[in-house]
């Protein structure tokens, strides 16, 4: 029985998730091994499975563990640039996952995306190396998206998070689920249908969850009343909740200002810093939802500032600062030439990229010091772009499966390569490894070699 075990590539997947980052902690209950039936075996043998043979091309260290990257920023740091860019891109694999726009993770060799089957919503873990589906779970979500979304289906929208070998999924009907990232299994789902109504604003939930400790934090409610709620990972209970404001489409994050541990929001009425281990008001900056001027982008955070674009409002410069213990909040510029409408921006150097809905959307280059638009690029550009940054560069996701390289200069627009990615709309967000990108487009997830010398597979 040792010996069969030992050799099957269950095992050899578990034991590799385990040698390589930890996701048995055997001397911790965060992740419960427990009801496997593979748990005896496994507390005998995971011991001595200590050498583990990556497969070719794979890098150990790549992480993305949610949206925008460990940092919420979208900043890469182990890219590889290629000596010189091809003229395409290697196919390395594609699995037909199903709709959504949510961004899928790597921890290591395996790839989750979370993403919709017909009814029914679909977790899957996939073999980074070769796209072999390690599991797969799913799971009935009944939705039907309000008036003027059809085109963007029926979800799921919000991104998933990785953390401590859990998995955390936010259903387009605002249902948080937690599962074992080695085996699929779930642990606990929790939502606010019973207090509000429904958990989720009139699209659908697309703010995507995100771990600080012990805590995951998501906001919950209607376009009209909710809560955002820190739960404890391991049980799902109620930590602490914040406010009575309704979520947005935007998605938190963690960041230290003033000497201050926060988490950083912008709901349905306002841009919020919250004490992220109590739940306690810090500071507000309200800029609401209006009409169709939705608020969608995850706001940036640079040297103390909060950059906040709104679709048809420029974008401002938002400072909190502390004294004496009281909060304050100055508005220290506001530009009205470029507007984020669905896309988040990013941080290069000290410039902000982004992409403005204006004149059927333009790139840009912006001083995050002074508000200056430095540059933008060719109008009639698309609807969306999905953002990374890494050193020296720009990659921007166009939504009509266009992927572009450009230079971070805040001197000029300069494009570096363009590829053909997908035939179909890609609005999730994409990931850049080492030597590939994973693109998300509207049913697959396909990565692709970005490295001209690597032979095809």
């Amino acid at each position: 029985m040792f010996e069969s075990l030992k050799s099957s590539r269950t095992f050899q997947a578990l034991a590799e998730m385990n040698t390589r980052f930890g996701f048995m902690q055997m001397q911790s209950n965060r992740v419960s091994l427990k009801s496997s039936s593979l748990a005896p075996a496994l507390y005998l043998v995971i011991g001595v499975w200590s050498v583990i043979i990556l497969p070719p091309f794979v890098e150990a260290g790549d992480l993305w563990p949610g949206w925008l990257g460990s940092d919420r920023n979208g900043w890469v740091t182990d890219f590889e640039v290629p000596s010189i860019w091809p003229d395409s891109l290697t196919k390395v694999w594609s699995v037909e996952v199903g709709t959504g726009y949510g961004s899928p993770l790597v921890v290591e060799n395996y790839v989750y995306q979370h993403a919709r089957q017909t009814d029914d919503e679909v977790v899957w873990c996939i073999d980074r190396s070769n796209g072999e589906v390690l599991w797969r779970k799913s799971f009935p979500v009944p939705f039907k998206t309000a008036g003027g979304g059809e085109y963007h289906g029926n979800g799921p929208k919000s991104s998933p998070v990785y953390a401590d070998g859990r998995l955390f999924t936010m259903s387009i009907n605002g249902t948080l689920s937690t599962w074992n990232a080695v085996s699929g299994e779930l642990h606990w789902q929790r939502n606010y249908d019973s207090e509000f109504g429904k958990s989720h604003p009139n699209w659908g939930a697309s703010t995507s969850p995100i771990v600080d400790g012990d805590h995951v934090i998501v906001h919950f409610g209607t376009d009209d009343v909710g809560a955002l709620v820190a739960l404890n990972v391991e049980t799902g209970e109620e930590a602490w909740r914040h406010g009575k404001d309704g979520p947005s489409y935007s998605s938190p994050l963690v960041a230290e200002l003033n000497g201050v541990r926060q988490i950083i929001e912008w709901n349905h009425r306002a841009l919020v810093g919250v004490d992220s281990k109590t739940g306690e008001s810090l500071w507000e900056f309200p800029f609401p939802h209006i009409g169709s001027d939705q608020n969608m982008p995850t706001p940036t955070i640079h040297n103390g500032r909060v950059l906040l674009g709104g679709e048809n409002r420029g974008i401002h410069s938002i400072r909190p600062i502390v004294s004496d213990g009281k909060w304050a909040v100055t508005d220290e510029w506001h530009q009205k030439k470029v507007a984020l409408d669905m896309s988040s921006a990013v941080i290069n150097g000290a410039s902000l990229y982004g992409f403005s809905h204006y004149d059927s959307g333009r790139l840009f280059c912006l001083d995050p010091k002074s508000g200056e638009v430095l540059w933008t690029g060719p109008p009639r550009t698309g609807q969306n772009v999905m953002f990374l940054s890494a050193p020296g560069l720009i990659a921007a996701l166009i939504n009509n499966g266009e992927l572009r390289i450009l230079k971070a200069s805040p001197q000029q627009y300069e494009q570096i390569a363009s590829f053909r990615v997908a035939e179909d709309r890609t609005w999730a967000p994409p990931v850049l490894l080492s030597d590939a990108v994973l693109i998300k487009d509207h049913q697959h997830l396909t990565m692709w070699r970005l490295h001209r010398e690597e032979a095809a597979r």
